[in-house]
C-alpha cells in the first residue's frame, strides 16, 4: 500500500466511488476483479487484472489522496473544467509488482485498468502521475485501447512534451526507459514536423528502450533521426 502511484482518476466533488461501487462496476461490465480489501485501512482495495494486482486508496468514504494538478499539462480536458475541486484516488502496483512498475507489460495492464476503471460514474480526468499529464477520459481510454490492440504509445496520454520556440524536451519517458529526450527545431524554428517526429519517437523509444550510444534511426513517416545521449539521461535529437 506504499507503492510509487502510477495514476490518478480525479473526480468531481461527492463522486469518488467507495468499495461497493467498484465491486458494482466490476460484476456489471469487468476488466478487473476487487481481490482484497482490509477493514483496517478504510479507503484502500487491491484489484486484480490480467493476474497483477493494484492498490487504490482514496476511496469514499475515507478522504481523497492529495493530488498536485496545478502544473499538469491539459489533452483534451477542456481549460473550462476546473481542477481546485476535484478530488482523486490513485493508482499503484501492488507489493509483488515492486521495481517491476516501470516494464511495458505492467505498464500496458495499468493502463487496461484505468480504461476500465473511467467507466465510474463522476469521473472528469485521469492523470498518469509519471509524466504529469491530465487528459480526458475519452482522450485516454482512446490512446490506451489503440495501444493494447498492437497500436503506438499513447504519447500524449502518458508522456508530456514542453515546447520554446526552438526545442521540445520530453518527461515521463524517463519512468520507462530512465532517459528523456531534447528535440532540436530542424529549422531553427518548431515547425509541425517536429511534433510528428515527437510523437513517433516516444513511441520508438518505448518500444526499443534505454539509448545506449549514438545512433540513427529511422521513424515511420518523418524518417530518419540522430539520436546522442549524454550521459545524463537526456537523448539529444536532432532529424538527419
Amino acid at each position: 500500500m506504499n507503492s510509487t502511484p502510477m495514476a490518478a482518476l480525479l473526480f468531481a466533488q461527492g463522486y469518488r466511488p467507495d468499495d461497493a461501487g467498484l465491486t458494482a462496476l466490476a460484476a456489471e461490465a469487468g476488466g478487473y476483479a476487487v481481490s482484497h480489501r482490509d477493514l483496517d485501512t478504510p479507503g484502500w482495495v487491491e484489484v486484480l487484472r490480467d493476474g497483477l494486482t493494484f492498490d487504490l486508496n482514496g476511496l469514499a468514504p475515507d478522504a481523497p489522496v492529495p493530488v498536485d494538478l496545478a502544473a499538469m499539462q491539459r489533452v483534451g480536458l477542456p481549460q473550462t473544467v476546473d481542477t481546485s475541486t476535484l478530488e482523486a484516488i490513485v493508482l499503484a502496483p501492488g507489493p509483488h509488482l515492486a521495481g517491476a512498475e516501470h516494464l511495458l507489460p505492467v505498464v500496458r495492464v495499468a493502463a487496461a485498468l484505468i480504461a476500465a476503471l473511467v467507466r465510474l460514474p463522476g469521473l472528469v480526468a485521469v492523470s498518469w502521475l509519471p509524466s504529469g499529464s491530465l487528459v480526458s477520459p475519452e482522450w485516454f481510454v482512446q490512446a490506451a485501447d489503440a495501444w493494447i490492440a498492437g497500436g503506438p504509445f499513447p504519447a500524449l496520454a502518458m508522456t508530456t512534451i514542453a515546447r520554446t520556440a526552438s526545442k521540445m524536451k520530453s518527461h515521463g519517458l524517463t519512468f520507462l526507459i530512465g532517459q528523456e529526450f531534447t528535440l532540436y527545431a530542424s529549422g531553427g524554428m518548431l515547425q509541425e514536423k517536429d511534433a510528428r517526429v515527437a510523437v513517433r519517437l516516444v513511441d520508438w523509444l518505448v518500444a526499443h528502450g534505454k539509448v545506449e550510444g549514438p545512433r540513427e534511426v529511422v521513424l515511420p513517416d518523418v524518417g530518419p533521426v540522430w539520436l546522442e545521449p549524454d550521459g545524463e539521461g537526456t537523448i539529444h535529437v536532432r532529424c538527419a
